[in-house]
């Protein structure tokens, strides 16, 4: 008789073929939503933008191609879109100031005191509040006749300025806004990170004879740098795409000094109808994040640290 060999691979049944792709046939059909989702609403919509930035086009009529125009001029021709670009960075100055306040806060909030899920909760409810009432709220703070900042000032006898009406007011106005706005959304990331640090740790660097501020400098804040990195990625993105806060409070005044790119970017597209220029636009920004964001990656390799 002749032997069957051991290593020889098992032959499946008809019955698990059928099991085997009627299984792939499901996970297809639940993939295929998000996939034909991003094809229809993003894949193809940013193509269609790099072609229409080297055309001009007014949404009304075909677009004329015009080569490298819309890029030239962006880039030689027009000092708002730099203004813009400088006014975005400088509100963007706001980041680490709101980190570190973040933080501050999330360690006051690490505690193991009675009611502190309540102050969690209220650090954290702006974050689920519509960013359009927020906003108004503020501008009604910010606002120089009758707002409560003012008021308040008032109180002391000092005479606050036009805050959001001054053009050396206005976007450290909006700066302090973005950073009460963004307090909420960091704290929860950050009392979530210090809480995964390991407390041997710390019990080891207390054998050691590290006081407070080495056991921050030397445990905790190494604990905390992939949470960090993702931080300040998230909120150098979302701070040059900027747009709401600005169109409600600002609307880009005074004398421009709020202009943000996004928000000129706005007005060209939807104000002037160039969608030619404005999709240029996008795109120097897209590639300028991407720089950025690079570059933090790339950094990140000298103080990130991963268990």
């Amino acid at each position: 008789m002749t032997e069957v060999s051991e290593n020889r691979p098992v032959q499946p049944s008809r019955k698990a073929k059928r099991k085997f792709n009627k299984e792939y046939l499901w996970g297809y059909s639940f993939v295929a939503a998000p996939i034909l989702g991003f094809m229809l609403f993003a894949f193809i919509p940013i193509g269609y933008s790099v072609y229409v930035s080297f055309t001009k086009y007014d949404a009304f009529n075909p677009p004329t191609f015009n080569g490298a125009d819309n890029y030239a001029r962006l880039l030689l021709e027009d000092p708002l879109f730099w203004k813009s670009l400088v006014n975005t960075l400088y509100a963007a100055i706001g980041i680490p100031i709101g980190m570190a306040a973040a933080l501050a806060i999330a360690i006051a909030l690490n505690q193991r005191i009675v009611g502190i899920k309540f102050f969690r909760m209220v650090f954290f409810l702006p974050t689920i509040c519509s960013v359009v009432a927020l906003t108004l709220l503020w501008k009604w703070i910010f606002n120089a006749d009758y707002g409560l900042l003012n008021y308040l000032l008032g109180l002391i006898n000092v005479s606050g300025p036009a805050w959001l009406n001054d053009v050396r007011w206005a976007m450290p106005s909006m700066i302090i806004q973005g950073v009460w706005a963004g307090l909420g959304f960091h704290m929860i990331l950050y009392l979530a990170a210090l809480q995964g640090v390991p407390t041997t740790l710390y019990e080891a660097a207390e054998i050691d004879g590290a006081g407070s501020w080495k056991k921050f400098r030397y445990v905790t804040i190494p604990g905390i740098s992939p949470t960090t990195l993702f931080i300040l990625i998230t909120a150098v993105i979302a701070a040059l795409q900027d747009f709401v806060r600005f169109m409600i409070m600002t609307e880009g005044g005074p004398e421009y000094s709020t202009m943000t790119i996004v928000y000129y970017l706005f007005q060209n597209a939807f104000r002037y109808m160039d969608m030619g220029y404005a999709s240029a636009m996008a795109w120097i920004l897209g590639i300028l994040i991407m720089i950025i964001t690079l570059i933090n990656f790339w950094l990140s390799r000298r103080w990130v640290h991963y268990e």
